[in-house]
C-alpha cells in the first residue's frame, strides 16, 4: 500500500509543478546584451497593477479580468550585437520543461534561411476550456525572448492581453471559438 501511494504521488508531482524554471544563465545574458528587458510580475504585483485599471474603460476592464486569473507574468528578452552570444542549451532546457502530457506546442516556426526559431506552448486546464499557462520562446541569431504566463486564462482573452506588460500583440483575427457544449 505504501509503495502504491509513493508511486501515485510521484506521478502527480509534475501536475503540481506549474512554474517554468528559467535557466540561471539567462540572467547572466543581460551583461552581454546591448538591450535587455526583464519583467517579473507575481500575483501580488498583478493584483496591485489591476487596481489602477478602470472598470469603466472597456479595454482596461478586460485586462483587469484577465489579470484576475493569473499567477505571474515573466518576460526576459535580450538583443545582442553579434550572433552566438547565448547558448542554445539554455533554450533547450526551457523546452524540456514544456512537454506533453501537460503542455502542447501549438506553434512551431523554424526558418533555416533566417536562423529563427519560435515556439508557443499552452498548458490546458479546466477540462480544456481554459489555459493553465503559456510559454513563448523566440530564438533568433541576435535576439532571445522567453515569455511565461502562469495562471488560468480563457483562450478568447489572449488578444486582450497583447500589448500589456511587454507582451506582444497577438493577431487572433479570424480565430473562431469552438464550443463543445
Amino acid at each position: 500500500m505504501r509503495i502504491a501511494t509513493v508511486v501515485i504521488m510521484a506521478g502527480m508531482l509534475p501536475l503540481a509543478a506549474q512554474d517554468i524554471k528559467l535557466p540561471p544563465n539567462l540572467d547572466r545574458l543581460a551583461a552581454k546584451a546591448e538591450e535587455s528587458v526583464d519583467v517579473t510580475l507575481d500575483r501580488g504585483l498583478l493584483q496591485l497593477a489591476a487596481r489602477f485599471l478602470s472598470d469603466r474603460d472597456g479595454d482596461q476592464a478586460r485586462v483587469k479580468r484577465i489579470v484576475g486569473g493569473l499567477e505571474g507574468i515573466y518576460v526576459k528578452s535580450y538583443t545582442f550585437a553579434s550572433e552566438g552570444e547565448y547558448n542554445m542549451a539554455d533554450v533547450d532546457a526551457i523546452r524540456a520543461q514544456v512537454q506533453a502530457p501537460l503542455w502542447s506546442r501549438i506553434v512551431g516556426v523554424k526558418s533555416r534561411r533566417h536562423n529563427e526559431d519560435v515556439d508557443v506552448y499552452f498548458k490546458v486546464s479546466s477540462g480544456g476550456r481554459q489555459l493553465g499557462g503559456i510559454v513563448v520562446i523566440s530564438a533568433e541569431p541576435r535576439e532571445l525572448t522567453v515569455i511565461n504566463i502562469v495562471g488560468t486564462i480563457d483562450p478568447d482573452q489572449l488578444h486582450d492581453l497583447g500589448g500589456e506588460f511587454h507582451i506582444p500583440r497577438l493577431d487572433t483575427h479570424g480565430w473562431k471559438r469552438r464550443d463543445n457544449q
